[in-house]
């Protein structure tokens, strides 16, 4: 049986979370079912995760990602083993971008299905960061959840189409609680700036009906709005349940900008009732 994530979690960067347990329990209490440590963190982040389930009693703690090409699975599989009293803890896996990890970055599809080979992890344990087709065909033959970062409802539906029951989806989706156009998508565009280099990102951005003109400059209106949910609270929680109605299983929301952490998540979680 695959881990119960719940309808919406949170991401943020894995560093954040360390000595988090009473940020998780007002998670828990909100109503939130996982929370995603992103990043590429290593293998040191399982100390993190033990923290955090000793916190909680509900939440899901899952890592979102790590770096296959940094965390040997062998460490892998010894932190999922000190994990194993738990029912509550999701490797998330992913292959991270060239540009990031340098010249080793070859056969990337190959490395997956290497890496997966080497895990001693039960499959509804597992979690694979996906975006392109092939990948989240990978995601439902070896693993529980497929996991897309940065993508929009019309992508969700596509991606279920390609997942079928087969695995739950968890897309990820950019919030900015501001009302103001020109503020929040100045605030949008900055958190988008990294990801407007990576080619995994513009790829599939162009494979789902985006032209060349919405990445330059920073990304265009058109493209920031598409991505980043911004607005009044009760807004931004309608594009959350587009994707649900899409298809995702769960939505693991990732407060971004100016935006105040805490009070930004209770109050999304508010309007999520």
């Amino acid at each position: 049986m695959s881990v119960e994530l719940g309808g919406y979690g949170v991401w943020e960067m894995a560093p954040r979370w360390v000595g988090g347990g009473e940020r998780a329990r007002e998670l828990e209490e909100l109503g939130y079912g996982t929370l995603w440590l992103g990043g590429s963190p290593g293998s040191e982040v399982f100390a993190t995760v033990a923290d955090l389930l000793s916190a909680t009693d509900k939440l899901v703690v899952a890592t979102g990602i790590l770096n296959v090409w940094a965390t040997p699975a062998a460490e892998v599989n010894d932190g999922y083993r000190e994990l194993a009293w738990t029912d509550r803890f999701l490797v998330g896996i992913g292959v991270g971008h060239r540009e990031i990890v340098g010249e080793v970055y070859h056969s990337p599809y190959q490395k997956l299905v290497h890496y997966l080979d080497e895990l001693d992890v039960p499959r509804d344990r597992l979690a694979l960061a996906a975006l392109g087709p092939r990948v989240l065909r990978l995601a439902v033959a070896r693993t529980s959840v497929a996991h897309p970062y940065l993508v929009t409802p019309e992508y969700t539906a596509r991606a279920r189409e390609t997942v079928g029951s087969g695995a739950l989806l968890a897309p990820e989706q950019h919030v900015v609680l501001e009302e103001d156009p020109g503020t929040a998508r100045d605030l949008g565009r900055e958190a988008l700036s990294a990801y407007l280099r990576l080619p995994n990102y513009t790829r599939n951005w162009l494979r789902h009906g985006f032209a060349e003109e919405d990445l330059l400059d920073g990304g265009s209106d058109r493209l920031v709005d598409a991505l980043v949910a911004w607005g009044p609270v009760e807004r931004v929680a309608e594009r959350l349940r587009e994707h649900r109605l899409a298809g995702a299983d769960h939505v693991a929301v990732q407060v971004v900008g100016a935006s105040p952490g805490r009070d930004a998540y209770r109050e999304i979680a508010e309007a999520l009732r």
